[in-house]
């Protein structure tokens, strides 16, 4: 079970209601983030990583870690084959942390869920493990990552079964429907933190833009 501390970070999380609220809890939150989360058996950045290898190959570039935090996922990446990363967080405490670890080739401190201020076709691959969640971002995230994702590309995303449910896949189906995106996997629903009580779990999912 994780400490307490961490369970007030997530709730608070969970509960924010503005971006600026978001960013300001995870700038308070970056210096043991990694600690916590690794107590709480945070497994998004494990299922990502697994995706993201088995549908886009090696070496394939640029990519965005879109919500990469304190760079979890980009520490992998980099050991898994995909050498030129991008960071985007909403909180540059995160990004700062990230900056440590020396794996990105640029750091973007911006919000998702709003325009970007990438170019059309600008990513070979984007991943976003646990962002499409409660009190984050939820599907109207989607349009601009899929903009900025080049055809053929990958994105791999984790999407809170709150948010499944509320509206998430059925703007999934419609993407699918109109031929903007095919659903090239999608997990069964897991549990992120089991080191956490009363988790709800969340899903991957891999489109591939068309």
């Amino acid at each position: 079970m994780a400490d307490r501390k961490n369970e007030g970070a997530l709730a608070a999380a969970y509960a924010a209601k503005r971006p600026e609220e978001v960013a300001a809890l995870y700038d308070r939150w970056s210096d043991t983030y990694d600690a916590d989360m690794s107590a709480a058996g945070y497994r998004h950045p494990t299922i990502c990583l697994a995706l993201l290898a088995r549908h886009l190959p090696r070496g394939a570039a640029p990519l965005l870690d879109a919500g990469a935090g304190t760079g979890l996922i980009g520490e992998w990446l980099k050991i898994a084959g995909y050498p030129q990363v991008e960071a985007l967080d909403i909180s540059a405490g995160m990004l700062a942390q990230a900056a440590r670890k020396g794996v990105y080739s640029a750091l973007h401190c911006l919000a998702l869920g709003g325009p970007l201020p990438f170019a059309d076709d600008a990513y070979a691959g984007i991943i976003s493990a646990g962002v499409f969640t409660s009190g984050h971002v939820g599907a109207e995230g989607l349009d601009e990552l899929i903009r900025i994702c080049r055809p053929g590309g990958i994105i791999v995303l984790t999407v809170k079964n709150t948010l499944w449910d509320a509206g998430f896949a059925a703007r999934i189906a419609d993407l699918e429907a109109k031929g903007v995106v095919t659903r090239a996997e999608e997990t069964s629903p897991y549990v992120s933190m089991p080191g956490e009580a009363d988790t709800v779990p969340s899903r991957g999912l891999v489109l591939r833009v068309n």
